[in-house]
């Protein structure tokens, strides 16, 4: 275990498959957390082809938090050192979905499933110093005109697809608020905490959108969504020496440049009560 190791989330397809083949090839030891085994075992496959270390697969749903708790309590048990957290799984429901904890899909998937996650893996991090944590935001961020954090993590109305938009962004909204308390709370010394607006990427489009993979064919072919660019700004984030020491950020891929967090979630105040009433919900969640 002298190669650094990278556990990446979503990274049986789009960016977060480009972001664990970049990190291979670099040398890094890849880990991904994956609910699909036909996925995850065509991904390894693949991996094999620029990396003569082993690929390792964790499987969970990371839509429940008792599997998303589970699986960081056996990654943590797995390996001796974790350079590199990469929360990229994400979901843009255009309905609502209630999980079988009663939580709304998308919250839990692109929130509270990866707060769980890296909570558990935050110790691990830390023995492993220096090291670091990459958030997969959004600018759809903006779309969120108002937080009230102890009804919108419990939310499960029913929504329309049009509706969905600021739903999701919300959700990324959170992601970024809760970066910028995570970094408070950490020592950048030992771990940095950043997250990124990957800009437009094809690959991610809903893909519960009726027509979503053939949009996504012409898309492709007119070269509009290029998700390496997306993937590239994740990997700067894991692995740039001009950042090892910036911690809390929100970053444009345009260049790495900084974005400040959208108006509703921007405060320490907020950030601190969205963190203060997640702990509260996983703690009702979560209680054994």
């Amino acid at each position: 275990m002298d190669r650094p190791v990278a556990l990446i989330t979503g990274a049986t397809s789009g960016l977060g498959r480009l972001t664990a083949f970049e990190l291979a090839r670099r040398g890094y030891r890849i880990g991904t957390v994956a609910r699909s085994r036909g996925r995850a075992e065509a991904l390894v496959r693949e991996l094999r082809a620029v990396t003569d270390l082993p690929v390792d697969v964790f499987h969970a749903d990371l839509g429940l938090l008792r599997d998303a708790r589970r699986v960081g309590e056996e990654i943590a048990a797995h390996y001796p050192r974790l350079d590199v957290l990469v929360n990229n799984a994400g979901l843009h429901a255009f309905a609502q979905r209630v999980t079988a904890e009663g939580l709304a899909e998308m919250t839990a998937v692109n929130y509270l499933g990866p707060f769980v996650l890296t909570e558990a893996l935050k110790d691990r991090l830390g023995a492993s110093a220096p090291a670091r944590i990459v958030n997969v935001a959004s600018e759809a961020a903006r779309q969120a005109r108002t937080i009230t954090p102890a009804e919108d993590l419990r939310r499960t109305a029913p929504y329309t697809r049009r509706e969905s938009m600021a739903l999701y962004g919300r959700t990324k909204l959170m992601t970024i608020m809760w970066t910028q308390e995570l970094a408070r709370r950490l020592d950048p010394g030992e771990v940095t905490v950043n997250c990124c607006d990957p800009g437009f990427n094809a690959t991610g489009l809903g893909r519960d959108l009726p027509g979503s993979a053939a949009l996504r064919r012409v898309l492709h072919a007119l070269r509009v969504g290029d998700p390496r660019k997306g993937a590239g700004i994740i990997v700067r984030l894991a692995t740039d020496p001009a950042l090892a020491g910036t911690s809390g950020g929100y970053l444009s891929v345009r260049d790495a440049r900084p974005l400040p967090c959208p108006g509703p979630g921007r405060t320490p105040l907020a950030q601190k009560e969205l963190w203060e009433e997640t702990v509260a919900l996983l703690a009702a969640h979560l209680a054994d």
